[in-house]
């Protein structure tokens, strides 16, 4: 209930807490707003606010360019050679008036940028775009998680489910997942491979996995990430647990990379079954912020009793409250489940929380270089 005890009784707020409030008050009034932006000391900040505001308003203009981009071809066109927008023009299939406006538009977005001699080029964001699959599919998957939103209230009304996204992530929805048919997991299933390769390279950095003698992914998709995985750690036997339909996937995946012999696939639902045994790391990448608590401290639970002793568990995803990308848990990832119908985001700290009620020991978190993309958190199973 942050803050409020059981009755709803509220705390006296505290000496910062009030500060915030009175600094909060004076920026609703229109007359304060209309003497901080003439004011040299405040006009900065002023400004600053203002666009941050705009922003918030317009953001949905600028995803739309973005997927007006992607779908376009745009950076692959451009990462070949500069382009002048009547040689542009018909590459993209646009007018020359159309293709003046989009590239304006991505140009104050730093997707592309314009020459001296008014060719256009590859910006610094949509250089990072060239070659990765992976937003590229997000930002064409998005298109369902507007739909669903286009109406936020009522969203956050109806009972959850319902929607596209719940529609799309099929075992969100399924009273018995395990029984999810393979034509139903297959789009989903491709989206997390695609995007996989960006979380792996974090969790890689961050974590030695060659220190572990079998290591076991549980939710493992297709098994993108556990190829990553056998590429660091060649010596290791390599698990996979997922649903039926998604296992199959991932036997074909894992024998096409010549992973075979070294993996053993098991087909089932993490939220009834019992996990397999013989791993000595579990992985969880991007897994318990689909579920809710009941169906995650199962999970977890399961995990613990699959471990021997001194065995550990690595649990890797966007986190809530990562500092300088707090948007990105709360109000990204806290609507993106809402939408999808079960999940929400967690901090850290309550992760580890609920490792230690798992019967986990010495949960810590580990840095990677993109807290963004993925945090990690790691805790040892203990002594049996």
């Amino acid at each position: 209930m942050s803050g409020a005890d059981a009755l709803g009784t509220v705390p006296a707020p505290s000496w910062l807490d009030r500060l915030r409030g009175l600094r909060e008050a004076l920026a609703a009034r229109p007359g304060f707003r209309r003497w901080a932006a003439r004011f040299p000391l405040t006009r900065p900040l002023a400004r600053r606010h203002a666009r941050a505001l705009f922003d918030l308003c317009a953001g949905f203009v600028y995803t739309q360019v973005l997927l007006a981009c992607v779908r376009l071809r745009v950076f692959a066109i451009l990462a070949e050679a500069p382009l002048a927008t009547m040689a542009l023009a018909p590459r993209l299939g646009l007018s020359a008036e159309a293709t003046e406006r989009l590239m304006g538009a991505a140009a104050s977005l730093r997707l592309v940028a314009r020459r001296r001699d008014g060719a256009w080029m590859l910006g610094p964001l949509g250089a990072a775009m060239v070659g990765n699959d992976g937003i590229a599919a997000m930002v064409e998957h998005h298109a369902m998680l507007y739909a669903d939103l286009a109406d936020p209230v009522a969203l956050l009304r109806r009972p959850r489910g319902g929607t596209a996204l719940a529609d799309y992530w099929a075992y969100a929805g399924a009273e018995a997942p395990g029984a999810v048919e393979a034509a139903r997991v297959r789009d989903y299933t491709a989206l997390m491979a695609a995007s996989q390769p960006m979380v792996a390279e974090e969790v890689l950095a961050a974590y030695r996995f060659d220190r572990h003698r079998c290591i076991l992914d549980v939710g493992g998709g297709s098994g993108a990430f556990l190829a990553a995985v056998a590429r660091a750690a060649p010596r290791s036997a390599l698990m996979l647990f997922d649903l039926p339909a998604v296992a199959e996937v991932a036997r074909e995946r894992l024998a096409a990379a010549g992973l075979g012999a070294r993996s053993t696939i098991h087909g089932g639902d993490f939220t009834r079954d019992a996990l397999p045994q013989g791993a000595d790391l579990v992985t969880l990448v991007r897994i318990l912020h689909d579920h809710d608590d009941a169906i995650a401290q199962g999970l977890l639970r399961r995990i613990r009793e699959a471990l021997p002793s001194g065995g550990r568990i690595l649990v890797a995803e966007p986190m809530a409250g990562t500092p300088g990308a707090e948007p990105m848990g709360e109000a990204y990832f806290g609507f993106y489940l809402l939408a999808m119908g079960r999940g929400r985001p967690r901090r850290a700290e309550e992760i580890m929380r609920m490792l230690v009620a798992a019967g986990f020991v010495r949960p810590r978190r580990l840095r990677t270089a993109t807290p963004l993309l993925t945090q990690l958190v790691i805790a040892d199973a203990g002594q049996g």
